[in-house]
């Protein structure tokens, strides 16, 4: 579990993390460079990590296989509202979730915690309207989760 305590909001305690995969953890469908290791140390802090994909490319079993990961491959159309319902079923308050896609904006909206990565792909304007935090890459995104106080510095009133 993920301890964040956000001075003038509120404490949040992750027990898991909901990632999309193409253009979040992965570009053209590769996933990028350092993300297995921080999923796998991400992991280690008891977070359950979940990815929910439409793997477009198909290769995200390829690329997650190993990985303490939970892979999900949604199905066509209304992903937007998978997603959202998939949060809501692990329990909103408990989840931290980081996307970039508009079938991401939802599911950003509902976790406690919403980040969005800006990359190769870019980032949905609805998705970034409905984060907490936006950043650059999924390394930094990963990061926070990894050194929490980032993120309260983020947040904070």
């Amino acid at each position: 579990m993920i301890e964040i305590k956000i001075p003038g909001l509120t404490d949040y305690f992750i027990q898991n993390l909901v990632l999309d995969y193409n253009g979040t953890l992965a570009v053209d469908g590769i996933i990028l460079n350092g993300v297995a290791e921080r999923l796998k140390k991400i992991s280690q802090k008891k977070v359950k990590i979940h990815v929910l994909t439409a793997d477009t490319f198909g290769r995200a079993s390829e690329f997650l296989t190993g990985l303490p990961v939970n892979l999900i491959i949604l199905d066509s159309g209304n992903q937007e509202l998978q997603k959202l319902e998939y949060v809501k079923k692990l329990g909103a308050n408990s989840v931290i979730a980081i996307g970039n896609g508009y079938n991401d904006s939802l599911m950003l909206k509902e976790a406690a915690l919403g980040i969005v990565v800006v990359q190769g792909e870019g980032a949905s304007v609805k998705a970034i309207l409905n984060s907490d935090i936006v950043t650059n890459n999924i390394s930094d995104a990963l990061e926070l989760l990894l050194n929490p106080l980032r993120i309260s510095a983020s947040l904070r009133k």
